[in-house]
């Protein structure tokens, strides 16, 4: 299971758990940071994975047993093919910044993108001095961040594709969640 780290204040996933130790299976629950698994984005989930017949616990090592040591930042993703070194994210308030850096992890990849707006201030945070050439993702440019591959196929609208985009599991995380279930069945067969 997938979902944001905050299902952990909500009562319905301690009720999901007690399910699956009812019916005999252990549970191991992990947050992961994206840019900790191949992916260029500051981006927390919360897995959880379950097999009958487990103790709690029991896949803990293999959520971490490949994590990197340092986060991935945009440019070494993209390294200089953007040719920006910093791009505005529209902030959910004007009281936090908008521009950030390619030598960053990307913030979080919402559903919506918003053009930088005429007259944007500078943000005390913002890693730059000035607007010049400083701009916006494109929507493709969004996906990739999200380590979809450059030759996916979006259908629908605009908006549709910005929602898809913005409410996916990043493919490298998906992947890194994916090897890590590999590693532990070729060790517990």
């Amino acid at each position: 299971m997938e979902n944001v780290p905050n299902i952990t204040k909500y009562q319905k996933v301690f009720d999901a758990i007690d399910i699956f130790h009812n019916s005999g299976y252990g549970i191991s629950c992990q947050v992961l940071n994206a840019a900790l698994c191949g992916v260029p984005q500051k981006r927390k989930r919360f897995f959880m994975v379950g097999r009958l017949g487990e103790k709690d616990g029991f896949f803990d090592a293999y959520f971490t047993k490949h994590l990197a040591s340092n986060e991935m930042t945009m440019r070494d993703f993209f390294g200089n093919t953007l040719g920006i070194d910093a791009y505005y994210r529209h902030p959910r308030s004007y009281a936090r910044r908008g521009i950030f850096s390619m030598d960053e992890p990307s913030p979080t990849v919402r559903g919506v993108n918003r053009p930088m707006p005429k007259g944007y201030k500078l943000h005390h945070n913002d890693p730059v001095a000035s607007l010049e050439n400083v701009r916006p993702l494109s929507t493709l440019e969004r996906a990739e961040v999200q380590t979809f591959p450059k030759d996916y196929i979006w259908t629908g609208s605009k908006t549709d594709i910005e929602q898809m985009i913005g409410n996916a599991v990043p493919a490298k995380l998906a992947e890194f969640v994916g090897k890590a279930i590999n590693d532990y069945m070729e060790e517990h067969q």
